[in-house]
């Protein structure tokens, strides 16, 4: 790998980790505290990820327990989650919030299947787009004569070998999701 190459791929392996960021959020039928990382509350005038405002506990495989630091963060907690996209109604018995997920239906599961490969379309054009990036500035230092013509074509090669195992990375953890979402 060259120099050129190198900020190429370190931009394809932030998409991998916000890919595997993205893929933590679905939910698969089991508690997994991951799904609450895009929902935060209001705390002293701040929007704070609910990891930050209380312990986040798996009890059993099925529930999650939020038990916040600040006691009246309940009802604030509350309402979050239920203007998110989570479809869990959460339940307050004064010092915790419990949320219990319910199995998810065939039909849900073909659902979450279908998000996951979207949001896996996306990724890999965002992969290409780094890739698309990088040739076009390649390009344009061959034609200021910073490159030759072989070392445009060997970084052009490295590019795409860079992209193809990208890509192919982004094809794993698709499968791994897609599989972890249908076993039952």
């Amino acid at each position: 790998m060259s120099k050129h190459t190198k900020p190429y791929e370190d931009k394809m392996k932030k998409s991998l980790d916000s890919l595997d960021i993205e893929l933590n959020t679905i939910r698969v039928g089991r508690a997994n505290p991951h799904v609450l990382d895009k929902i935060s509350v209001n705390y002293f005038g701040a929007d704070t990820p609910l990891n930050q405002v209380g312990n986040i506990s798996v009890p059993d495989p099925r529930m999650l327990v939020i038990q916040p630091w600040d006691s009246s963060l309940l009802k604030h907690i509350e309402k979050a989650i239920q203007a998110s996209d989570l479809g869990i109604n959460p339940t307050n018995d004064g010092k915790v919030i419990r949320l219990v997920f319910p199995e998810l239906t065939e039909e849900r599961r073909k659902q979450l299947s279908k998000e996951v490969k979207k949001k896996g379309e996306d990724f890999k054009i965002a992969v290409r787009n780094i890739r698309r990036d990088g040739m076009d500035l390649f390009k344009k230092m061959q034609k200021k004569s910073e490159l030759t013509e072989d070392e445009l074509e060997q970084l052009e090669t490295e590019m795409q070998k860079l992209t193809d195992k990208h890509i192919l990375e982004v094809e794993k953890r698709l499968d791994a999701k897609s599989k972890e979402i249908m076993s039952i």
